[in-house]
């Protein structure tokens, strides 16, 4: 009997604890469930502000070239600064269209009845340290030219003379002469005439005076010689300007 009561109050006693481990371990998984959405919440990347910028990393190849492009920029702006344009001088004869970006400069002007388009190249730039090399019997060999393509024409639709002339310092050399007619078809070959040099030298020089009544001299081509090298200048900045950007995107 006393075996039996002691069983009966140890029972009692226990279940009290029982219940309590119970609620504990309910309280327990619980705790670990509402742990667990709460992890799974906190392990979501944040989105990112809009007004955040993407970081540019630049390897160091390209932090060196921006470096080298930064020089010649800087180079570019302090040569430019020193060569500026004069202003046209008066008298001169042409409109000049002048679009940044393009190595060609457009002239244009209307001469009685004609029509006249002048299109001047970047100058050819002869160093003197090379004349060594150069020929001693061409008398331009170690001078600076800026080619010429001077167009004449009269009225829409009809042929065109087209010089091909390289501008010297003080003197306009006539290389070629062609009539070219609008309506010939590009698959048909024109006879465009004898080298200019092969003609004869009054024609020659009838040619000349021809260009120079029309505002083709040298008082008009030094002045754009000029003007082609400060072009040539801008041009070449701007063009680093570009490779820069392209680099930094």
């Amino acid at each position: 009997m006393a075996f039996t009561s002691i069983i009966r109050r140890s029972s009692s006693s226990l279940a009290p604890l029982a219940t309590r481990l119970v609620r504990g371990q309910r309280n327990y998984h619980a705790a670990v469930i509402t742990g667990i959405n709460h992890s799974n919440f906190s392990t979501q990347k944040p989105s990112l502000s809009p007004l955040v910028p993407n970081p540019r990393y630049y390897s160091k190849s390209d932090e060196s070239l921006l470096r080298v492009i930064d020089a010649e920029i800087q180079c570019a702006e302090e040569t430019d600064d020193q060569d500026q344009v004069e202003e046209i001088p008066s008298g001169f004869p042409f409109k000049i269209e002048d679009k940044p970006g393009l190595q060609t400069v457009k002239l244009t002007r209307t001469y009685q009845d004609e029509e006249i388009e002048v299109e001047v190249h970047m100058p050819d730039l002869v160093n003197g340290d090379d004349g060594e090399d150069d020929d001693d019997d061409d008398e331009h060999a170690n001078q600076s030219s800026i080619p010429l393509v001077v167009s004449v024409s009269k009225g829409s639709g009809g042929p065109i003379l087209e010089f091909g002339c390289n501008a010297f310092p003080d003197e306009i050399a006539i290389q070629s002469l062609v009539v070219k007619n609008p309506e010939t078809s590009e698959d048909q070959i024109a006879y465009e005439g004898p080298d200019f040099d092969d003609l004869d030298e009054n024609l020659q020089k009838s040619f000349h005076k021809y260009l120079e009544i029309r505002g083709i001299k040298p008082s008009t081509t030094n002045f754009l010689h000029e003007y082609m090298i400060n072009k040539d200048s801008r041009e070449y900045k701007n063009w680093l300007k570009k490779l820069k950007q392209f680099v930094q995107v």
